[in-house]
């Protein structure tokens, strides 16, 4: 049996319905038969293979088409679309009432704004739901009508996500294609609602933890869950197939992102899947210091840039 020992409440960051919410410290206790534990290894090989697609792998080293870019954003508006549109219509589902957090996750509105940005105000004429993404959004719709208990597998991997490993993606993309510096294509990114991710992950993770689910339905959602990834893939392949079609020069911000700027946040060992394993075979001090030094020796870059994906790698599945 696992004791929970309680420590002083910490802030969230997050308020609602005019309460400021309250969350244990950072010791909580977990057990393998949480549901955020069992998501994090029951989908470890799905995570594999979503950070080895070549599309992901050129994204995190900053070699982006922006055409591409801007049909990724649309293929996320479906999704999002698809997904805020089934909570809302379960947002009394008593799996999902507990995670229903509309004013602090729902990206709709936000990648609107940044599909009005690059297609301009006629932008919904400009964007249609593609063949990769269709599965995708079908999928979703089916759930929520008929079993939206799985909503919490596709709920978890997105927004979770999205909180993870977003900053890394928007100043991965703000540097290779020159985007403003004051956000405009990036809105998907800002969560205005939420100002402590950590503690809004830790809230959320605890509140999914606690839902009354036995454990064929909480295997049912980690396979969910790895169905999410594989939709994930089939928008990759599909991105990376019409990459070969653009005659578009690639817009190369060089190496991408650092280790050292994605540990920068602290944070990383809260990823939903398994980020710690990125650090655990050394001191990540260390690896930050050869970073740098691959920095400053030219002929080594690409065995950085090898290096950052492998490190930024779990962040493959939050571009789509």
């Amino acid at each position: 049996m696992t004791t929970k020992t309680k420590a002083e409440p910490k802030s969230s960051g997050v308020t609602n319905g005019g309460a400021r919410i309250v969350v244990d410290g950072d010791d909580e206790v977990l057990s393998p038969t949480d549901l955020s534990e069992m998501l994090a290894e029951g989908t470890k090989d799905s995570h594999d293979k979503a950070e080895n697609c070549q599309f992901v792998k050129d994204f995190l080293r900053g070699r982006i088409k922006r055409e591409l870019f801007k049909r990724g954003t649309a293929a996320l508006y479906f999704v999002y679309a698809a997904m805020e549109e089934e909570i809302e219509k379960n947002e009394d589902h008593p799996h999902i009432a507990p995670i229903y957090f509309p004013a602090e996750l729902h990206r709709r509105e936000a990648l609107a704004q940044d599909l009005e940005y690059f297609y301009g105000e006629d932008w919904e004429s400009q964007i249609s739901l593609s063949a990769g993404t269709k599965p995708y959004v079908d999928r979703i719709h089916e759930v929520g009508q008929r079993d939206p208990v799985l909503l919490v597998a596709h709920s978890y991997t997105r927004y979770m996500g999205d909180l993870s490993g977003g900053q890394i993606l928007k100043k991965v993309a703000q540097r290779a294609l020159k985007l403003p510096s004051t956000g405009e294509g990036l809105n998907f990114y800002q969560f205005e609602g939420i100002h402590s991710q950590k503690g809004f992950k830790q809230l959320y993770r605890s509140r999914m933890n606690e839902l009354e689910l036995d454990a064929e339905t909480k295997e049912r959602i980690v396979g969910e869950s790895n169905r999410a990834f594989s939709f994930n893939m089939m928008v990759f392949t599909e991105l990376e197939e019409i990459g070969k079609t653009i005659k578009e020069e690639v817009q190369d911000a060089g190496l991408g992102h650092s280790h050292a700027e994605i540990m920068e946040g602290g944070d990383i060992n809260k990823c939903p899947y398994y980020a710690a394993k990125m650090v655990a075979s050394g001191n990540p001090t260390y690896a930050c210091q050869l970073a740098m030094t691959l920095l400053t020796h030219p002929p080594c870059q690409w065995a950085l840039a090898a290096w950052v994906a492998l490190l930024a790698g779990f962040t493959a599945w939050y571009i789509l």
